[in-house]
């Protein structure tokens, strides 16, 4: 049983967007491990990705379609020297998500049709293989890469880390309506594939860890971003993927898991938030914590406050539209997140501070704040 283990949390690194430097405050703290939870880089032409605040640096291409250019690509971001102060400071841990080979993937379909896609996903999955660092297990096999897997960190900690991409079912109301409605709650559809839902369920089963941490990519919690008589939720997340959902949840439920806890990236905000047994009634149980990583660039600088409607989701009990990073500290008794923002992506070497701290008690399930205090104060 270690004593400690800290970590940090990253996730969606856009290279217009603006400069690196969260990579270098996470390098900064030399934690004993980094994790990437996807848009290492982004598949997108040259100004191709709008954002507000404006494009910062270019790069020369247009959008990465083959294996020369998946390389080239990620041969660009990796000259980026405050990204490789964070690869020198701690190993890392990896996973994608969509950008790393095109928009809002599901499986072996594209965002918009396109010919050749399966080739495509094959040339994006060879170049990240070859350029981070990842088991021989995971070597691409043809079209097909397996990045799910489980890092044991003695008796404190499991890290279940998940491919929510290469295996799901398409987006439910063909990505476009946002009602978690019948499509989005039908048992058969899976974001995880019943192979590596049922590794999952194994996994909680077995596991003997103090603390269980659910390694993802997209959003877990429900997210209504209406407010009205339907839930209007993301069909890119679970919320497009229900069943799915209450099959993992109640996994770790009856397995008895210790201290579950999801890591998540891809929406460009931070959040803290509880996981209910029923997301339909805000008074029922928390059976688990989520915490979602903002960007380190993507979206540009963002502002000091919240983007999501908090009021509709009384489970959320922070949420931020800066850009930054996790550091989470785990100990046998708690574990410790603290959200770091850096004010302007724009603008090159900004500090990061520390906007919102959390900690969540050994068998508790539960978050208790401890601060949640603007940029600068």
């Amino acid at each position: 049983m270690p004593s400690s283990l800290s970590f940090t949390m990253a996730s969606c690194a856009q290279w217009e967007h603006g400069w690196f430097t969260a990579y270098r405050h996470m390098a900064a703290e030399r934690p004993d491990l980094m994790l990437h939870l996807g848009d290492y880089y982004y598949e997108h032409s040259a100004g191709g990705y709008p954002v507000g605040s404006g494009v910062v640096r270019w790069h020369p291409m247009g959008e990465i379609r083959d294996l020369a250019s998946y390389r080239q690509r990620m041969a660009i971001y990796k000259t980026d020297p405050d990204l490789q102060a964070a690869h020198a400071a701690a190993p890392w841990a990896v996973i994608w998500d969509d950008h790393e080979v095109d928009n809002n993937w599901a499986g072996d379909t594209p965002e918009i049709l396109q010919a050749h896609f399966l080739r495509r996903r094959r040339d994006a999955f060879r170049a990240y293989y070859e350029n981070m660092p990842l088991r021989a297990s995971s070597a691409p096999t043809g079209y097909d890469m397996q990045l799910y897997r489980r890092l044991q960190w003695g008796q404190l900690a499991t890290f279940h880390l998940l491919d929510t991409r290469q295996y799901r079912s398409d987006q439910a109301n063909a990505d476009l309506v946002k009602i978690v409605g019948r499509e989005a709650e039908d048992p058969r559809r899976t974001i995880t594939g019943k192979a590596q839902e049922d590794w999952l369920l194994q996994g909680f089963a077995s596991s003997s860890a103090r603390w269980d941490f659910i390694t993802q990519q997209v959003p877990f919690v429900q997210r209504d971003h209406n407010g009205g008589l339907y839930v209007w939720g993301d069909m890119d997340s679970w919320d497009g993927y229900t069943a799915s959902r209450g099959r993992v949840i109640d996994g770790w439920v009856g397995a008895g898991v210790r201290n579950p806890v999801v890591l998540t990236g891809d929406v460009h905000e931070s959040f803290a938030a509880h996981i209910l047994s029923d997301f339909a009634d805000p008074t029922s149980e928390a059976v688990g914590v989520e915490l979602i990583t903002t960007s380190i660039t993507s979206g540009g600088d963002g502002s000091d406050s919240s983007a999501s409607n908090l009021r509709d989701n009384p489970h959320i009990e922070f949420n931020n539209n800066l850009r930054g990073y996790v550091s989470v500290q785990v100990t046998p008794t708690s574990s410790t997140a603290r959200f770091k923002a850096v004010d302007h992506v724009s603008v090159v070497d900004r500090p990061a501070a520390e906007r919102a701290r959390f900690v969540i008690s050994d068998g508790d399930r539960r978050l208790h704040k401890v601060h949640d205090t603007p940029l600068g104060v």
